[in-house]
């Protein structure tokens, strides 16, 4: 990593208030600009978050915001409405007041002094989404985004749901952690200590936790399409750069996106990351000057300059080579590809049927233990140790499974490959999983891609259409895009399961599957082999770190740890998600953050499946500065409700600010 610490501008800070368009309500912003921009203005880069610039994002600012403004942008950093230090309550993720905001920060930046009118946004997760979503608003002064680790459906490919089923992991997981995260306070330094309190009060009481809103919503209807670009790509105007990595649960958006968006406006790039950027340094590498890659962008579309970065490939894709199976890699091998359309004419499909052609046999019984997914790995990889899938004979083991004979020359694939499927199931509601795995000559499995499809939803996500048992019908469902290269010798698998905990939520009723090989089939996108001209990016480069200190546990744990009671066969996984733990700032604010999550199922009963989402976090800054925020979230489920109960207390300097409470249940009507 390369530290920036002199630019040709110099570079000021400057704390301010932005007015939104209801006259009451300021939003709380930090900028970095040019010294000399006053008399000499700059274009606006705007990231808009609500995850506290004062402290929770504070060490990844600094690493980008001050670069930018010493290329000569003015760089801002937004507390979004009711979080950090804006005023206002929060609401519900990407509601409309959210966006509404965003769009009067984006005019309030271009009429300001030091700025030439035309803006960007750029983010990664919460702060890509709204950046495609204003997109779609189109306020004028918005001319480019650069996205990161976003999507544009919010329905079937965020925290929430995939493939219609309900996503038991991080349904619950970020509902909890939104809940704690919502709760904590403003900053007395930014708000002053005469407000705090009062402001405080005012958001813990409007706290709504996210889960009953989602679980409402167990279909695609209008709560969902509100803030999915793939409802209507040509509301998107701005010039969009995508970006996502083959680790991170968002990135086939950036296929769809560089697919439906004009392709004199639009570039797609993945890379072998977590949900991080990529310039961070976080595994898998390699990393690479992403700050640099974006300036490029900015420079193109905001200030008018021909940089060429609308000469590169329309999509620059990383093709992972074979690894063995590891819950971690520092740097992933492969090669960057590039491709000038997509879908790409290098790419054909190559349907590999599951059974012997014209046999159709005595159909195959799947009938999984409804542990299978224990070895799943982090939805969200973050870079830590113990995120990727294991070794996956286990849950293969588990699963019925389909190989292909050993290849006789390396396979190359690009996009998202599909199952089809011919099956019945015994039970009204099903879900069915396909995993596609590399196994190697010494038996070991290594998960490329997987995909889910909750039976109900086959025709279609806006509506549950119970299966009729003892009727054969034709499925067919993406599983997540990916790179990789088999390599000969090697037998690509598919593993197909019934159930797949925690990431899916099971049904009430047990059944199985029965599937018929001869008429099922996997469908890869093969990408022709050939000459590839060079894709190269310059060294990591950013502005110098904030010095935080970041302090190891008194008490460390093992952060995905997996125990099974052989009295009862019930299933424990426990997860700390380990977003930074202890930390303390250069102002002397003590962030203390702990987490753990717990799911519980017993391998027979799908209604003993549980999720415990917990938080405890601390702020503090002297004796009379003491805060502190515990959350609790648990999500259960009859064989027609599901349940929801949440708790929150807060309190300052030791004293309960507020208690709150909730129960509610929810009909299953996907799930």
């Amino acid at each position: 990593m390369k530290y920036r610490e002199r630019f040709d501008r110099p570079v000021v800070q400057e704390d301010v208030w932005i007015p939104t368009r209801d006259g009451r309500t300021r939003l709380h912003a930090r900028v970095w600009k040019p010294a000399d921009a006053d008399t000499d203005p700059v274009p606006a880069l705007l990231e808009y978050l609500p995850y506290r610039k004062s402290d929770w994002t504070a060490p990844r600012d600094a690493q980008r915001h001050p670069w930018y403004a010493g290329h000569g942008y003015a760089s801002v950093r937004v507390d979004i409405r009711g979080h950090g230090d804006s005023e206002g309550t929060p609401g519900d993720e990407y509601d409309a007041q959210e966006l509404a905001d965003g769009v009067d920060v984006v005019n309030w930046l271009a009429a300001q002094p030091w700025c030439t009118g035309k803006v960007g946004m750029f983010g990664i997760s919460w702060g890509g989404f709204n950046s495609l979503q204003i997109a779609a608003l189109a306020p004028e002064p918005l001319k480019a985004i650069v996205t990161v680790c976003s999507t544009d459906d919010r329905y079937d490919n965020d925290v929430h749901y995939t493939g219609g089923a309900v996503l038991g992991i991080d349904m619950l997981a970020w509902a909890g952690t939104m809940l704690a995260f919502a709760a904590r306070p403003p900053d007395p330094a930014s708000v002053g200590a005469d407000r705090r309190l009062p402001m405080w009060r005012e958001r813990l009481d409007a706290l709504e936790p996210f889960l009953h809103t989602w679980l409402a919503h167990q279909q695609r209807d209008d709560y969902w399409r509100h803030g999915s670009v793939c409802e209507d790509y040509g509301s998107v105007k701005a010039a969009v750069l995508a970006v996502g990595g083959w680790l991170d649960p968002y990135r086939d958006a950036v296929l769809r996106l560089v697919e439906h968006l004009p392709s004199d406006r639009v570039r797609g790039l993945i890379g072998p990351w977590s949900h991080q950027y990529p310039d961070r340094g976080l595994p898998p590498g390699p990393a690479i000057g992403f700050l640099q890659e974006t300036l490029r962008w900015w420079d193109h579309w905001l200030k008018d300059q021909d940089t060429g970065v609308m000469d590169d490939p329309l999509l620059r894709s990383w093709i992972n080579d074979p690894v063995p199976p590891a819950t971690s890699y520092d740097v992933m091998p492969g090669r960057w590809v590039g491709d000038h359309d997509w879908p790409s004419p290098k790419v054909t499909w190559d349907e590999r049927p599951l059974g012997t052609s014209g046999d159709p046999g005595a159909p195959v019984v799947v009938c999984s233990p409804l542990h299978t997914g224990i070895d799943a790995g982090r939805f969200f990889p973050f870079g830590n140790a113990s995120d990727l899938p294991p070794d996956q004979r286990e849950e293969d083991g588990r699963s019925v499974c389909f190989d292909s004979a050993p290849l006789e020359a390396r396979v190359e694939i690009l996009g998202r490959p599909r199952v089809r499927l011919r099956l019945d199931s015994t039970t009204p509601r099903a879900h069915v999983i396909a995993r596609v795995c590399d196994v190697a000559p010494d038996g070991s499995s290594t998960l490329v891609t997987r995909g889910v499809l909750n039976l109900l939803s086959r025709h279609g996500r806006e509506r549950a259409v119970e299966w009729t048992p003892g009727t054969y019908e034709d499925v067919e469902f993406e599983l997540n895009g990916i790179g990789y290269a088999f390599p000969p010798g090697h037998r690509i698998r598919v593993a197909v399961s019934d159930t797949y905990w925690p990431w899916v939520w099971p049904h009430g009723e047990r059944g199985e599957l029965r599937v018929q090989p001869a008429d099922s089939a996997l469908l890869l996108p093969v990408r022709q082999p050939g000459e590839e001209p060079p894709i190269r990016f310059e060294e990591p480069e950013q502005a110098p770190p904030l010095p935080v200190s970041y302090d190891a546990p008194a008490a460390p744990r093992p952060e995905r740890l997996v125990t099974r009671d052989v009295a009862t066969g019930e299933w424990t996984l426990e997860v700390d998600p380990n977003y930074g733990g202890s930390r303390t700032y250069p102002d002397g604010l003590k962030y203390e953050e702990s987490a753990r999550e717990t799911y519980r199922v017993r391998g027979d009963d799908p209604l003993s499946a549980s999720a415990v989402s917990e938080w405890t976090i601390r702020l503090r800054r002297g004796e009379d500065d003491d805060a502190e925020v515990v959350a609790r979230t648990e999500l259960r489920a009859t064989a027609t409700d599901f349940i929801m109960d949440s708790r929150l207390e807060a309190r300052a300097n030791g004293e309960t600010v507020a208690k709150r409470a909730w129960h509610r249940t929810t009909p299953r009507t996907s799930g």
